[in-house]
């Protein structure tokens, strides 16, 4: 199984970059806050916040393993695969070094992708996905900041770590979809 684990910047294009692979490519793309998160927050009746997010993916780091989300999004995979026939599995977004080791693991590649801060914002506050995007410039950074390192114990998010770890990096400050896909097909040779 090819995979490629997308990490980034909140609101650089992660999904935008798993969008591309998905519909031009033939991949199949997990997004872990909207196809696994989300639907947990919501089932347990939580409020869909990037506190309760980090929270949760934190508890299955530490009861499944470093890479839960992977492996989520793996057994995700196998399930769509019985009635589709995808050319790899694509994972957005990588939270956590662990995450970044397990699709490493799996021989796969982690793709970083980045925007200037303002652009990311203005993304964010425009797509409005309910609590969790309605915060000011000054919030956005402080969430991002806090997110950037572990601040809790090492299950806890440290996207830093997944930059780190990042094979492949990516720079999105445009709106123009296909400048980033001739970026995105230049970066992995698609």
């Amino acid at each position: 199984m090819k995979i490629i684990g997308i990490g980034g910047t909140n609101g650089s294009g992660k999904d935008a970059l798993s969008e591309i692979l998905a519909r031009d490519y033939g991949w199949l793309f997990v997004s872990s806050s909207r196809d696994l998160i989300i639907p947990e927050l919501k089932r347990r009746g939580l409020p869909l916040e990037r506190e309760q997010m980090a929270a949760l993916t934190a508890d299955w780091r530490r009861r499944r393993g470093k890479g839960a989300v992977v492996d989520k999004a793996i057994e995700e995979f196998k399930k769509q695969s019985k009635a589709h026939k995808f050319n790899g599995l694509v994972i957005s977004s990588l939270r956590h070094p662990w995450e970044a080791d397990r699709v490493h693991e799996l021989k796969g590649q982690v793709v970083w992708v980045d925007a200037d801060p303002k652009v990311r914002y203005q993304r964010i506050y425009n797509r409005g996905q309910g609590d969790k995007d309605q915060k000011s410039f000054k919030q956005f950074l402080a969430e991002e900041q806090a997110e950037k390192v572990h601040t809790g114990d090492e299950a806890t998010l440290s996207w830093q770590g997944v930059k780190d770890r990042a094979d492949i990096f990516l720079t999105n400050d445009t709106d123009n979809l296909e400048d980033f896909k001739k970026t995105t097909q230049k970066a992995l040779g698609l």
